[in-house]
């Protein structure tokens, strides 16, 4: 099994440094150019089905990955992005160290959300079980999925896959439309590119 894990294109609240989480937001202009630049690299990768993240950017994301190409897409609410409850929609661009929000890049396994929101250890769950019920999928042994999510998602998904689960960010979050591709064989998880950006 080969996993092309890709982190939806750029948004309107991405630019603008707002707290996205949950909120349902489409990718802009820069967004779907990212994600057809994304799609034109990887056409010739004989996608066999693709599961997203039923928020419109991944979803939107996933199919201009896929262009015209007829690959089934799956969705699961399990790896969409956490849920920072009553801080969504709000700008941080310099986060102080008192705002509730600063561990959540600093100190990501400390962070406590805001009322209604997820912690990182929730996201890890999820993303965890839909992870680990996706490898042992007898259906999808030799099968190459593409798997459009969000930033969070991501390194929470993969976090068996880096080996060091110390650094939940792995030195930064995935950039827009950055891809990590995965080797399943035998049941050992390879990663064989990391954060691979086409633009």
């Amino acid at each position: 099994m080969l996993l092309y894990v890709i982190r939806h294109g750029e948004t309107a609240w991405n630019a603008l440094r707002k707290i996205q989480g949950m909120t349902d937001i489409p990718l802009n202009e820069n967004g779907i150019r990212l994600a057809k630049i994304t799609g034109k690299e990887l056409e010739d990768v004989p996608f066999d089905l693709a599961i997203s993240s039923p928020l419109q950017r991944a979803f939107q994301t996933a199919r201009l990955v896929l262009r015209d190409r007829d690959v089934p897409i799956e969705t699961d609410e399990r790896i969409q992005e956490i849920s920072f409850g009553d801080l969504e929609g709000t700008q941080v661009l310099q986060v102080d160290p008192s705002h509730p929000f600063h561990n959540f890049f600093a100190d990501a396994y400390h962070y406590v959300p805001a009322r209604n929101g997820e912690s990182i250890y929730d996201v890890c769950a999820r993303t965890g079980e839909f992870y680990e019920e996706l490898i042992h999928r007898p259906d999808l042994e030799d099968k190459i999925v593409l798997i459009a999510t969000h930033g969070c998602a991501v390194r929470a998904m993969l976090q068996p896959v880096y080996g060091d689960i110390t650094d939940f960010w792995q030195g930064g979050v995935c950039p827009n439309c950055g891809v990590n591709i995965i080797e399943i064989k035998g049941g050992k998880a390879t990663l064989l590119e990391k954060d691979k950006i086409y633009y």
